[in-house]
């Protein structure tokens, strides 16, 4: 925004201080997800819910619309298009909060709070039970908020379409089935196809699992880390239950990985994947004022974010020029070699076979665990799937899906934080992740040539040049399908995806 008159101005400082409230907010998340005892989680949730009832008031005041509707009436023919553009997603955002009763808004901080706490106890012991009446608290709450919403959506939105509009705004789930049915119809398939071959070639259902040590793995996250531009004055990096990446605020970006026993390659993938999600935090717009006080210079969509952590963990760190690269180091630490050379090591990267759990999927089977999560979070909402049905229904959907049947709860429904945390519309970012980065990197190809070689030469900074000029910058400037078609010139589609997905898992086989 240049030379913001004083309507503008007066507004700028008003969405600062709204902005310091949100970055205490995402503190204390950070804070309770990695070191604080599990005993703080109920005074945690009231401080959650007092910051939420203040950023509420905030966003929703008549002192706010005052300074929104002055800042509009302010607008001319010279106003820049940057400006126009913030001012229409304040006045959507500005109704959207005027609908909500502030009571709700602070029953969903405190239902948010006691979720995550009783679902990482529940998880632990693998007992659904002991988590489902915190699961349909959040389902009713969440379901009152898209009654009071429903009057500032499209006409026709459904209690899913209005709650998914925070993290993939415009979307609605026809379009959704629209992208997913090509995903349905193939990966099964395909998932038949590489049995049946591992089944012919002999090969082992699970690769080569040696155990690495925790140093070894925390020295090799740290070195990749390092390698792709992490700077420890502005970054930190820890552990938690779940991996998620965090800002708190304009020069302090968060992540968190986790060891996984049994799986010794996973919190280096977990790295790659989230540091992609702080990169794209550190790379949206910050010229002028658009960094926090302004609307665009926030993340497109979670599903464009996702595009972006996938295409590190998955273009880059399972590509097979990057165990080239990374097979020696990784050999010299452990003082051995158990994958027989480079080409085990990739595919020790890239593990094709159905898995339970949706973060340690493979690329071929984690679109199947996010179509699950779609739909169910649809029957639970909308359908009438009653909560206690919740861990049979999963179960018998991953059977049709996957082959697979979870030895236990948490193993199955209890796997992921979002439903813990009330976060329906989320899980379909994911599975749009994918379908984005692959259409994304086919634009990068176009532009800067061949991906692998650029890995090969050790050359990821082309990568994040490339992205820092024609993806992050964007913001909230269009939406993610919007982002898409900017960059590749198509619409979004599956077929991208899918295109790439076969041609790897033939290269696998191969």
């Amino acid at each position: 925004m240049a030379s913001p008159g004083p309507a503008l101005e007066a507004l700028r400082a008003h969405l600062h201080q709204t902005r310091l409230l949100g970055s205490i907010s995402s503190a204390l998340y950070y804070d309770q997800n990695t070191v604080m005892p599990s005993a703080g989680a109920p005074w945690r949730g009231e401080q959650l819910a007092l910051l939420a009832g203040q950023l509420h008031e905030r966003q929703s005041s008549p002192a706010y619309a005052e300074l929104v509707a002055t800042a509009e009436a302010a607008v001319g023919e010279e106003t820049p298009a940057a400006t126009r553009r913030n001012l229409r997603l304040l006045r959507q955002d500005l109704e959207r909060q005027q609908r909500l009763d502030p009571a709700l808004v602070t029953a969903l901080a405190k239902a948010q709070s006691r979720g995550n706490a009783i679902w990482q106890e529940a998880r632990a012991a693998a007992d659904f039970s002991a988590f489902a009446p915190a699961l349909e608290e959040l389902i009713q709450l969440r379901r009152e908020q898209a009654r009071q919403l429903a009057a500032a959506e499209p006409e026709g939105s459904s209690v899913w379409d209005i709650l998914a509009q925070p993290f993939e705004p415009d979307i609605r789930k026809s379009r959704l089935r629209e992208l997913f049915a090509p995903l349905k119809a193939t990966l099964p398939a395909l998932l038949e196809e590489v049995r049946q071959h591992q089944a012919s070639a002999g090969e082992a259902a699970a690769p080569v699992t040696p155990e690495l040590p925790e140093a070894l793995q925390e020295r090799l996250c740290a070195e990749l880390l390092t390698s792709w531009g992490y700077d420890a004055s502005r970054c930190q990096r820890a552990r938690s239950a779940h991996p998620f990446s965090c800002t708190v605020g304009p020069a302090d970006f968060r992540i968190t990985t986790r060891v996984v026993p049994g799986q010794p390659l996973s919190a280096f993938l977990a790295t790659a994947h989230e540091w992609g999600h702080s990169l794209y935090e550190q790379g949206l717009p910050r010229v002028d004022d658009h960094w926090f006080p302004w609307p665009l210079g926030e993340a497109t969509s979670m599903g464009v974010h996702e595009s972006q952590s996938l295409f590190w963990e998955c273009r880059v760190a399972r590509g097979r020029a990057f165990a080239e690269r990374w097979h020696p180091r990784v050999v010299a630490g452990l003082g051995a070699d158990p994958w027989g050379g480079v080409a085990g090591f990739w595919r020790a990267l890239n593990p094709l076979r159905p898995g339970l759990i949706r973060v340690e999927a493979d690329e071929l089977s984690y679109g199947l665990h996010i179509v699950l999560r779609f739909e169910l979070e649809v029957a639970l909402l909308e359908e009438g799937l009653p909560v206690a049905e919740l861990p049979r229904e999963w179960n018998a959907r991953m059977e049709r899906l996957l082959g697979l049947t979870p030895a236990n709860d948490r193993e199955g429904c209890l796997q992921d934080i979002h439903w813990a945390e009330g976060l329906f519309g989320y899980f379909p970012s994911y599975a749009l992740g994918h379908l984005i980065s692959a259409q994304v990197a086919e634009a990068m190809t176009e532009a800067i040539g061949p991906i692998e070689e650029r890995i090969a030469a050790g050359d990821e900074a082309a990568l994040r040049g490339w992205l820092a000029e024609a993806v992050w910058p964007l913001g909230r400037s269009v939406n993610g399908e919007e982002l898409v078609a900017a960059v590749s010139g198509r619409p979004l589609s599956a077929e991208p995806f899918l295109a790439y997905l076969k041609g790897k898992v033939a290269q696998l086989m191969g």
